[in-house]
């Protein structure tokens, strides 16, 4: 999911890490720092449009490199979330660093999500544009509930509940239809989704071109 950023109000600011608050906290988090870039997928690619297998093995040297792998290539794409399926890899499993409607910076991963929406009487739809590292340089109004909650786990197995509020809950549900073989573009009506794959075609150059330059100065 593509970046955006989102207004202040005095409430408590402190960057939440797998939905926790914690005091400080690096721009570039740690696990960025020790992965290497790897090729975003677009959408077309095969691996985009099937369910993702579940994670059965936690603690593994694997998971981990496959996570910090993914970390750097989100800040490379200038992303706010990242699933494994778009970095080829069909496991249940994204990591994201976005904001909320207050500003609040949300970092981490979630493995085998399974999303809590509100009830359809009490949900509320925000129309809002939302962009997609898989759908390089478009951005359509999709429709998203204010409020979500992903349960899942840890790379270690342990338990994790994420709640998000505004662009955060965008974000999230934005990632879990990723994991079960879905974009935005499926949430479009056939003219909007036509404008976005040309916004695409148009963009697409310039977007891969600034990705490298990214990663160059990442010293990738």
């Amino acid at each position: 999911m593509s970046v955006r950023h989102e207004r202040s109000r005095s409430v408590d600011r402190r960057v939440r890490v797998q939905g926790h608050p914690v005091d400080t906290y690096p721009a570039l988090p740690l696990e960025a720092e020790r992965g290497s870039v790897r090729r975003v997928t677009v959408v077309g690619e095969e691996v985009l449009s099937r369910p993702c297998g579940e994670v059965t093995e936690f603690g593994t040297p694997e998971l981990s490199a496959l996570i910090d792998d993914m970390f750097l290539t989100m800040y490379v794409a200038d992303g706010a979330g990242l699933a494994a399926n778009q970095v080829g890899v069909d496991l249940r499993l994204f990591v994201y660093d976005c904001p909320d409607d207050y500003g609040i910076r949300h970092v981490g991963h979630i493995i085998n999500p399974v999303l809590d929406l509100p009830d359809p009487g009490s949900r509320r739809l925000i129309d809002d544009f939302e962009g997609c590292l898989s759908v390089p340089g478009a951005a359509m109004a999709v429709p998203r509930t204010d409020r979500a909650i992903a349960r899942g786990f840890d790379k270690d197995g342990a338990p994790l509940v994420i709640e998000g509020m505004g662009y955060f809950a965008r974000c999230l549900q934005h990632e879990t239809d990723h994991l079960v073989g879905h974009t935005y573009l499926d949430r479009l009506s056939k003219r909007d989704r036509k404008d976005a794959l040309r916004q695409m075609e148009d963009r697409r150059e310039d977007v891969f071109a600034q990705r490298a330059i990214k990663a160059a100065r990442l010293g990738q």
